[in-house]
């Protein structure tokens, strides 16, 4: 189950990625849509875009607005195109999203969109863990005890988002249930990066890397209510630091 898990969370993370975008403001629909996800790390660094034509289909967007997108995501520094034989666009991955970009992004949630998002973000995860606890066998959680473990030791607020959405998404893939996977997936690339603004702290990475380490162990004892509490108090923690950085806002 460890590498089907880790498979099927990979693939249904570049299928929410590439799902058709919301037909509304759809050209900053479309940059935020990739914007987060080479933030998130969901697109890898120097990865080569589907082409123009097959991407928009992908998108469900005309040509001209992948185009006015893709000019977007150049001016940000998160794509590069080439010319000629071999080209075309290619993920760049910045060390440091934007702060300015993610600020502005927050300010676009009120604090009661916030806290419904934590509700409904802490019901994934939590039942996400139960299941899992119900399900896996020990040697199935090596892809969280990887990503926890990379969680501890990251040493910026970008490396460490990814890695806290990462674990959620492998959660869900460790219930073995496709639908949480695909929720949580699309859950990270919607906002996701905004954790880089809570993240700078080193001591609360460290409260995040035991709180994974303590899902982690009720979901191999198999203590499904322990398992259940511990994701949905740390998914509860982190939106409620959200919210403070938005009340600052």
């Amino acid at each position: 189950m460890g590498a089907t898990a880790g498979a099927l969370g990979a693939a249904d993370a570049r299928r929410a990625v590439f799902a058709p975008v919301d037909s509304r403001a759809r050209v900053d629909t479309v940059v935020r849509r990739i914007g987060d996800a080479i933030e998130l790390g969901l697109l890898a660094d120097g990865e080569q875009l589907p082409g123009e034509s097959e991407l928009a289909g992908l998108l469900g967007v005309s040509t001209v607005t992948l185009r006015e997108a893709l000019m977007a995501l150049r001016q940000q520094g998160l794509v590069t195109t080439r010319r000629g034989r071999g080209g075309g666009s290619f993920v760049s991955l910045p060390e440091v999203p934007g702060e300015e970009r993610l600020k502005s992004r927050l300010r676009g949630w009120s604090t009661e969109e916030l806290r419904d998002l934590g509700d409904h973000w802490a019901a994934l995860s939590g039942t996400a863990a139960r299941l899992a606890a119900e399900r896996t066998e020990p040697h199935d959680l090596n892809h969280l005890r990887r990503t926890a473990e990379e969680l501890a030791r990251a040493a910026d607020a970008a490396a460490r988002s990814r890695l806290y959405g990462r674990f959620h998404v492998e959660l869900a893939a460790a219930a073995q249930s496709a639908r949480l996977t695909r929720e949580q997936v699309a859950l990270q690339t919607e906002v996701g990066a905004l954790l880089c603004l809570v993240f700078g702290d080193d001591e609360y990475r460290e409260e995040v890397a035991e709180r994974h380490r303590a899902v982690i162990c009720a979901v191999q004892d198999g203590d499904r209510d322990a398992a259940r509490a511990s994701a949905e108090r740390c998914v509860r923690e982190s939106v409620a630091r959200l919210v403070a950085v938005r009340l600052t806002l």
